[in-house]
This record gives structure tokens, C-alpha cells and sequence, in this order.
């Protein structure tokens, strides 16, 4: 397996198995079948799903992935002697990340944020790198572009490096580098997302899908509560529950939305208490 769409898949399946069986097994099947070069690894993002689990709660799972990474190093490494040496330290030219098999960051990937003569700002700058490059296969010029499009993005909105601005940065900062919002640092470092429509949106808006669904969840369950617990509910067999298909319910009904439109009913399953809703 030598091809880059070929094993994001398999990077893909490895970041969603829940089973210690599942994750053991795909990494014997990256050992076995991944022809690893240092662009590939780059590229797929292989290196960094394989190097998180080498502190898996699980042993025989952090044995199998430090084993892995200690094969993919070696292989990386036999590359780079094969095109003429790995170089000498701090030889590594700017822009060059050190290491597919790590976070990558502005001093890992060798970059300069001093770009605009004023510290606060070159700091920002930096720290927007940090959060866009955690995880990217993306050139780190892509990468800086992105960051100081951001940070000039809030440098005009809030009239300076005030406090706002930095308000404002740090909530962009904290988004971004959630680990379980990958899309979103994909699409702003792609260019997707435009930096100046990203630098205005709201926490709400930058959350991830499953913060999303969370959330919606949290709201539907205490629109549930609003109604009363004392209120009395009808039992019925008119609804059919969607998750254990039984038709024992408890339903009541409210006004929810203005008074000529149709009230909503709330239904309960007895059996599993799912929950539902419609008008």
C-alpha cells in the first residue's frame, strides 16, 4: 500500500474503531501493508493517528503503535540517507516540519512569525500557526498565509491589539485547536472557510458537529423538563418508538410556536425512554 488515498482510508477506520481488537488490527495492517515514504506519511496524516495511540489506555494498543512508529522512524530515516544524508542539526531549512510522526507547530515546522514588527501581534500570528498546523499535511507557507490572514482579519475588526482583539483570538484559538473539530481547521487551512468570514463566526458556529449534536440534545431534553414532570401523561399505543420498536408511550401535547399553529406532542417510550417530538 504505497497509495495516499488508499491509506487515509485506513487512517480514517483507525481513528473511528472503538475496539481494542479493531485498533490492534488495523495497525498490523498498516505494519504489514504501508510502504511508508515521509511525504506519504505527511499527506495522510498516518503518522500523527499512529503516534496519539502510542499513550492508549490500553497496553497491548500502545505496545503495537510504538512498535509501528519505531518501524515507519526507520523507514523515514533509511529515505532520507538514500537521497544523500539527513543533514546536519538546525540545517533543517525554514518551512521544513521535523517530523510527520509529531503535532507540528510554528518551531517544529522551523517557522518565523516575526512578520510584523509588533510583538503581540507576531505572538498571535503564531499561535493561529500552532492551532491551523496541528494536525495538517498543508505546506507551512499555506499554513502562515492562513495565520496572518486571521490575525489581520481582528487587527482591522477591533481597531488593534486591544483586548477585544485578543478576546476574540484566544476563542479562535481554542476552536481551532480542539481535537475533535478537525473539519474546521481543514477547511480555514484549505481555504474553504475564507480567514475573514472565520475571524467574525461565534463559538457556536465554529463548533464541531458532534458539539453540535451534544448540544441539541442538552436543549430538547430540557424542553422536556420545561413541561413539568407533575404534568399528567396519556398512555398510548398509537406511536411506535423508533429505537426498541415497541408501542407503549406516554405522550402529552403544548403550545410551543405561535397560537395558530398545531401544538407539539412529546412522546416517551415506557420500555426505553427514548424521546420525540412533532407537530
Amino acid at each position: 500500500m504505497s497509495n495516499a488515498t488508499e491509506l487515509k482510508s485506513l487512517v480514517k477506520k483507525l481513528q473511528s474503531a472503538s475496539t481494542e481488537q479493531d485498533i490492534i488490527g488495523l495497525l498490523q495492517t498498516l505494519k504489514k501493508e504501508a510502504v511508508i515514504t515521509e511525504s506519504l506519511l505527511r499527506e495522510s496524516k498516518a503518522g500523527l493517528a499512529v503516534g496519539k495511540l502510542r499513550t492508549h489506555a490500553s497496553k497491548n494498543v500502545s505496545d503495537v503503535a510504538k512498535d509501528l512508529v519505531k518501524k515507519w522512524k526507520q523507514e523515514v530515516e533509511n529515505e532520507k540517507q538514500a537521497k544523500g544524508g539527513k543533514g546536519r542539526k538546525g540545517s533543517i531549512a525554514p518551512g521544513t516540519p521535523q517530523s510527520p510522526l509529531a503535532e507540528r507547530s510554528a518551531k517544529a515546522d522551523n517557522i518565523s512569525t516575526e512578520v510584523t514588527g509588533d510583538k503581540t501581534r507576531d505572538k498571535c500570528i503564531e499561535l493561529m500557526y500552532d492551532a491551523l498546523a496541528l494536525d495538517s499535511g498543508a505546506p507551512s507557507e499555506q499554513i502562515l498565509g492562513r495565520a496572518k490572514g486571521i490575525e489581520a482579519a481582528l487587527y482591522a475588526e477591533f481597531n488593534g491589539a486591544n483586548a477585544a482583539y485578543k478576546s476574540k483570538l484566544r476563542s479562535l484559538f481554542v476552536n481551532l485547536k480542539d481535537k475533535h473539530n478537525p473539519g474546521l481547521r481543514e477547511s480555514v487551512v484549505s481555504g474553504d472557510l475564507p480567514v475573514g468570514k472565520f475571524a467574525k463566526m461565534t463559538s457556536a458556529e465554529m463548533a464541531s458537529e458532534e458539539r453540535k449534536s451534544a448540544d441539541n440534545k442538552i436543549k430538547q431534553d430540557n424542553l422536556f423538563n420545561s413541561l413539568g414532570a407533575e404534568e399528567q401523561q396519556a398512555e398510548t399505543d398509537a406511536f411506535q418508538c423508533g429505537r426498541c420498536k415497541q408501542r407503549k408511550c406516554r405522550y402529552r401535547q403544548a403550545q410551543t410556536r405561535s397560537a395558530d399553529e398545531p401544538m407539539t406532542t412529546f412522546v416517551t417510550c415506557v420500555n426505553c425512554n427514548n424521546r420525540w417530538k412533532f407537530s
